[in-house]
């Protein structure tokens, strides 16, 4: 098929990385489902996008099993194939001590930050496996959270971590439909999440101290070049950072 005609999911798609994302993948010519809870946001992502290619908002919560299933039936039926799903939806836990952490918050963010993206996976296995031309590509926002924790961050750690687990297993049982599996791990993109990095973010140390961020385009650029790799070529894992940032090293 021509690039033109390849259909990509992008969840989160109304902020961020995932609007990044959803207007790099327009501009190498997928068709992009816009994923989010918001309709208001998502019809931002689309009038940015407008006049560089095609998009669908659909609203979605990536909590509910429900809600994941009507995506992929709505993608089914308007498109008859799925070639990308970019699952990017996330959300953070507040950064209190471990032993306070509530567990109704720990359980939201495993519900959307590790389930919702096994459910999607699931979703689009069952699409890319069936389909003519067969197989299909997979992208996971992972985070720098996945090699290296943040002080009082165990929820969103705990999940990042499980996705490089979802990545791996899920690249290894894809192999069989020509279904290829990567990661995306990023460090301070300019989002609404990173936005406290400004002001300060807590280290190890003890210490707040602003950190250095990068234009989330360049997490945008890094999923369309994964993107648009033929399916005997896969990265199953890339970090992109503000090259600043206190990671590599010791601050």
């Amino acid at each position: 098929m021509s690039e033109a005609a390849k259909i990509a999911v992008v969840t989160g798609a109304g902020t961020g990385v995932g609007r990044a994302a959803a207007l790099a993948l327009m501009k190498v010519g997928f068709t992009v489902v816009l994923v989010g809870r918001r309709l208001d946001k998502l019809q931002e992502t689309q009038k940015l996008g407008e006049s560089i290619g095609k998009s669908l908002p659909v609203v979605a919560d990536m909590t509910d099993p429900a809600s994941i299933a009507a995506l992929f039936a709505k993608v089914t039926e308007t498109y008859g194939r799925l070639d990308l799903l970019f699952n990017n939806a996330g959300m953070g836990a507040p950064a209190v001590p471990f032993e306070d952490l509530p567990l109704a918050q720990w359980q939201a963010v495993v519900n959307t930050n590790l389930t919702g993206p096994f459910l999607c996976t699931q979703h689009a296995f069952r699409i890319m496996k069936d389909q003519k031309p067969r197989g299909g590509r997979i992208i996971n926002n992972g985070s720098i959270s996945a090699h290296a924790p943040r002080p009082f961050s165990a929820a969103y750690t705990s999940t990042k971590h499980a996705i490089t687990g979802l990545t791996k297993a899920s690249n290894l049982d894809g192999r069989a439909y020509d279904i290829a599996v990567g990661q995306v791990d990023i460090g301070n993109a300019a989002t609404p999440m990173t936005e406290r990095m400004v002001e300060g973010v807590l280290q190890p140390d003890g210490r707040k101290i602003p950190e250095p961020r990068m234009d989330a385009k360049a997490v945008g650029d890094a999923v369309a070049y994964m993107a648009t790799l033929p399916l005997d070529a896969n990265v199953l894992s890339m970090t992109v950072m503000a090259s600043k940032m206190p990671f590599v090293g010791r601050g």
